[in-house]
């Protein structure tokens, strides 16, 4: 019956003032308890020396306490030790008044002295029923409330928390008051040696090996774990517990950073799963900011494909540096007016230092007046066709817009005397199997020979790296997908590596790149170790608390037209040199002359419309003699170049 009347009336909350009444009919009735007790129950003296200005008196200054602290505003049902506090401090705030009261009525006249005068003895007893009866009611309406919500609960839900301090100790009082889910917290865990033995209210500590070392899951059938460290955690950390939980086939969640707390306080719901891409991440790179600053503080900055996954990082980070201005250029008018939208909410102080501009860097005119207006110092050229199936079907677009564009750009780069020129390239351009790689490289070499010229000023950079994480149309927002729609998951080939860092470090790299650089130079960033695409497949899976046969299985479907099971950063003739960041190094590349170079991109661009894709191809692999179709209709173009050979 009490469960039924909790349930039902679970979303009505007392009115404060009705929370008051009740703590001040407390008082008075623990004041009664407490003279009896004074009297040793002898409801005769009691009676003899009953005095109501007393009462009055007593409910009076706790009424002033209450005031003050607010202890009456919390609510019941969630009781904390803030509201046990608020209950002490305006328990002691009424004790102080009636004690000083106390203490003047003996200097006071005889007739006051008669109406107020309390013993010391039963100020003190009262003050204690008080904080029994106040904070214990409340604990007990919390318990009731609790275990009648966790019996509608179906199964209990059995957590380790990893991190025994003040966030770990927040994640355990959050997960028991939360009433849709029965938490059972079985420990933490710390690598804190001098933590590991102790209990923290009950609950003991433990050490990574004897949870993970010992069959301790296993038996005590424990479900999910739970990271609630906020300091001092590295990536490659993250990584180690999260891998050594899932191979226990535990669900792995993640408390996120105490500023992404609404108002401050953690709720369940924001406790959210592991993503792979915290797997992924690696330690911060470190950047010379005083050098990126040097390069851009003052400058108006160009960027080319301003509103894609790269380009759109990249002008975020350039704002931070002081630019007197950067322009946003891109085709695609809906993401850009996202971007500028995102900007202005989110870094109104400097939305003043951006430009919106819609075009296409395949159009000259377009482009000519842009840097006619705008006078940039500096170019961040992203704009570019990137998906590889895509271009293999379409060679057109790929040439017109990875080969003619970055020409265009690059031209007006060295006619408008542009100090510096950054083009974003790829992995892909290196031995390349597609047509994609293929336009990426022949850019590479026209930038290059161009910025060898003696008539040019401007120094051209070009920086090349693998995937990023998260950008439109890579492999984990895909996987994402299939996995919420039930799978299966495809997968090209089940050893297809890839190289992977994320949006913002990839653009911070771009970033030093282009300030360290001098001109000529393409800079290949240090991915870190390849990955398994299968792997990747699995871990998302079971950080999904999906089991893989079971509950979604991983379907191989065949490598696409032009795609390779393993990205290289450097061609076989290529070699590096270090620069002075460890994660940047240069490769040695020997520059196509320029005259040469542009004969054959003119000879590619000539009359382009009216060449089938077979032509267009062939003219593409005389610029690139590396470039060998894989997988690929264009495959037959390598035979028959053999086969002349």
């Amino acid at each position: 019956m009490l469960r039924e009347f909790v349930n039902r009336n679970s979303d009505r909350y007392l009115a404060r003032w009705i929370v008051l009444t009740f703590d001040l009919s407390v008082i008075a009735i623990s004041y009664f308890i407490a003279s009896l007790l004074r009297y040793n129950f002898d409801a005769s003296e009691l009676a003899a020396d009953w005095k109501p200005t007393n009462l009055a008196m007593v409910v009076l200054a706790y009424l002033g306490g209450f005031l003050i602290s607010k202890s009456y505003a919390g609510i019941i049902r969630h009781t904390g030790l803030r509201d046990a506090f608020n209950i002490l401090k305006a328990s002691l705030i009424a004790f102080s008044i009636l004690f000083v009261l106390t203490l003047l009525s003996y200097m006071a006249s005889e007739s006051f002295r008669s109406d107020f005068n309390i013993g010391r003895s039963v100020l003190v007893i009262h003050f204690l029923l008080n904080l029994f009866f106040l904070i214990g009611s409340r604990m007990a309406v919390k318990v009731i409330y609790q275990s009648t919500q966790m019996s509608r609960v179906q199964k209990q839900t059995k957590v380790l928390i990893y991190g025994a301090g003040a966030s770990g100790m927040i994640t355990k009082n959050t997960l028991q008051q939360e009433s849709k889910r029965d938490y059972d917290i079985l420990g933490f865990i710390d690598d804190n040696p001098y933590k590991v033995g102790k209990a923290i209210e009950g609950i003991m500590v433990y050490s990574p090996k004897k949870i993970f070392g010992s069959n301790f899951v296993e038996k005590n059938k424990v479900d999910q774990i739970i990271i609630s460290i906020q300091s001092n955690l590295s990536p490659k950390r993250k990584k180690e517990i999260t891998e050594t939980a899932l191979e226990k086939n535990l669900e792995v969640k993640i408390v996120p950073p105490i500023e992404n707390w609404i108002h401050g306080e953690l709720s369940a719901k924001q406790i959210k799963n592991v993503k792979i891409e915290d797997l992924l991440e690696r330690d911060p790179i470190i950047l010379d900011n005083v050098n990126i600053s040097r390069e851009v503080k003052d400058r108006v900055i160009l960027v080319t494909g301003a509103a894609g996954s790269i380009g759109s990082e990249i002008s975020r980070q350039l704002i931070y540096y002081a630019p007197r201005k950067v322009i946003l250029l891109d085709q695609a008018e809906s993401a850009l007016y996202d971007l500028e939208n995102e900007i202005k909410s989110k870094d109104p102080a400097n939305y003043g230092l951006t430009e919106y501009v819609v075009g296409d860097v395949t159009d000259k005119a377009r482009m000519t007046k842009v840097f006619r207006v705008f006078q940039p110092d500096i170019v961040f050229h992203a704009a570019a066709y990137k998906h590889v199936p895509l271009m293999e079907d379409n060679p057109y677009e790929g040439i017109k817009t990875n080969i003619c564009g970055t020409k265009i750009v690059a031209d007006l780069s060295a006619d408008f005397n542009i100090q510096k020129f950054v083009m974003v390239s790829t992995d892909k351009a290196v031995n390349p199997t597609n047509v994609m790689g293929a336009t990426k490289r022949t850019a590479e070499i026209y930038t290059q020979a161009l910025g060898c010229r003696k008539s040019v000023n401007t120094q051209f950079i070009i920086t090349r790296f693998g995937n990023v994480l998260g950008s439109n149309g890579s492999v984990i927002p895909l996987f994402r997908k299939q996995i919420e729609k039930g799978g299966p998951i495809t997968i090209t080939h089940k050893d297809i590596t890839r190289y992977f860092m994320t949006i913002p470090e990839a653009c911070n790299l771009v970033l030093e790149a282009g300030a360290m650089g001098n001109g000529g130079e393409i800079f290949v960033f240090d991915m870190g170790e390849s990955v398994r695409i299968i792997d990747l497949a699995k871990k998302m899976v079971k950080l999904s608390g999906l089991q893989l046969g079971k509950d979604i299985e991983i379907v191989e479907v065949g490598l696409r037209p032009g795609e390779k099971l393993y990205e290289e950063l450097l061609a076989v003739k290529e070699n590096t040199k270090p620069t002075h960041h460890p994660k940047i190094l240069i490769a040695e590349v020997e520059p196509v002359a320029y005259n040469k170079v542009k004969h054959l991109v003119n000879h590619l661009e000539h009359n382009l419309e009216n060449k089938d894709n077979l032509d267009m191809v062939a003219e593409l692999k005389a610029i690139v003699p590396e470039f060998i179709s894989n997988n690929s209709i264009f495959a037959s173009l390598d035979l028959k170049k053999i086969v002349n050979d």
